[in-house]
């Protein structure tokens, strides 16, 4: 049912891009935008300069946490994330598919996996972060040896996926 779902809205969004492109008459508003139909007829239009991505959620099969927060998958934290070393300056985690990890700076390599939705990082030096999704952004948490991602971290600071993948 989901697969049906989604190559509806998939088709839809061809056919309404087809239809603007083809429109000789249209203003140039309509050529620019998406229009979504929702299953009961009703239609939205969004700019597209305003659309930084399009996201497919499923309610039904998305895992929750124990609060009812959704849980973010091993997928979400893929990539390259900018982040500070909590001192005001910035380095680079490389978070890839086969759970192997990677920093810019120290000892850089460690493993990594997802535990109730937030990536969790051992560094062969000790040192393990997490990054975890706050509202609307990502924050990564440093815990230095000894301590553990319950206990109060080091320091805290932004974390912003560099390579962020389209649909």
């Amino acid at each position: 049912m989901h697969k049906l779902a989604m190559l509806v809205c998939f088709v839809s969004m061809l056919v309404t891009a087809s239809y603007a492109a083809d429109s000789k008459s249209a203003g140039s508003d309509e050529r620019t935008t998406i229009v979504i139909v929702f299953k009961d007829g009703r239609q939205q239009s969004f700019a597209l300069a305003d659309i930084a991505r399009v996201e497919f959620k499923t309610t039904a099969a998305q895992p929750r946490s124990s609060s009812g927060v959704p849980v973010l998958g091993k997928n979400h934290f893929v990539g390259k994330w900018r982040v500070g070393d909590g001192s005001g300056s910035d380095f680079y985690i490389t978070l890839t598919t086969d759970g192997e990890a990677r920093k810019s700076i120290g000892a850089g390599h460690g493993t990594w996996s997802v535990v109730d939705g937030e990536a969790q990082i051992a560094w062969d030096d000790g040192w393990h972060d997490a990054i975890r999704q706050v509202g609307n952004k990502h924050e990564k948490f440093a815990y230095e040896p000894g301590k553990t991602f319950s206990d109060k971290p080091s320091n805290v600071t932004n974390a912003e996926n560099t390579q962020a993948k389209p649909i």
